[in-house]
Formats: C-alpha cells, structure tokens, sequence
C-alpha cells in the first residue's frame, strides 16, 4: 500500500497529527502478476491437450462422439502408445482389457506420416483382440483449405 506523508509534515500535537494517509491500493502488481500467469497458462495450454504430438489427417466428414473409449496412438515413427502410456502392439489387446475391461470400441490417432505398415498391424491386432470398433480419429478440414484444393 502506499501512504502519502503530505500534510502538516509534523506540526501539531501527537506523533501522526497532521499526516494524511492514502487509503487508495497500488493494485499494478497484482494486474502484473496476473499478466504474467495468462502469459504462462496460453503458452503451456496446447502442451496439456494430450501430452504427444500427433498431427491427424483431415476430412471433410465429420463425426462427433462422447464415448469413453481407450485410445491407441501411432507417431510418424511408428511408436505405440495405449492413452499416455508406450505399448507393445503383441500385447496391446492384453492391455487394453487389462486396463479399460471389456470395452468392444477404441480409438486409433494416427499421424498422417505414420507408416501405413504399422497402422494396418495395429487394426489386425485390434480385430484379432475381439475389438468390434475401431474409430480413426481425424480432423474437420477448414472451408478455406476445401475452397483451395478444389483449384
């Protein structure tokens, strides 16, 4: 807070008689503070999404779903992942009900530069695992990306 020492500056009687204090709040390091946590939480809000960058093809059907399913990820690599966690694709059934119990749908994120080898293995050991549905994951293509590649 700040305190203003104006006034009188001491004459009068008594130790504070005839100084004036400001009864109004500095309330700039607060917008400051506040500044720099907005700054930090935009910048680290995209790491949050999902914890691995995986870019999905687009498309231009698009089907939204709430469904609580397990979801397998395929890097540009080749790398597996069951939600957060590397997997083994030999066992990836095995963990699958291990983990989620008897669930009969997953879905599979695939970066659009992942080998299509390890996509279709992936399918197979899903199919072989009696995993009925096998959701790709993909995203909306933009109505200026459709507008463009029709030229």
């Amino acid at each position: 807070m700040a305190f203003s020492m104006g006034g009188n500056a001491g004459f009068g009687r008594g130790r504070f008689r005839g100084m004036n204090t400001l009864a109004e709040m500095n309330i700039v390091p607060l917008v400051d503070v506040v500044m720099v946590l907005l700054v930090i939480f935009m910048l680290t809000a995209h790491v949050m999404e999902f914890g691995m960058e995986v870019e999905v093809p687009k498309v231009t059907q698009d089907r939204t779903s709430a469904k609580e399913l397990p979801v397998v990820t395929i890097t540009k690599t080749g790398a597996l992942y069951l939600n957060d966690k590397e997997a083994n694709i030999n066992e990836l059934g095995g963990a699958i009900r291990q983990r989620f119990g008897n669930v009969d749908g997953v879905y599979v994120r695939a970066d659009k530069d992942a080998i299509w080898d390890v996509i279709a293995q992936v399918v197979s050991t899903l199919n072989e695992a009696h995993i009925k549905n096998i959701n790709m994951v993909t995203q909306p293509v933009d109505e200026a990306e459709k507008g463009a590649g029709r030229r």
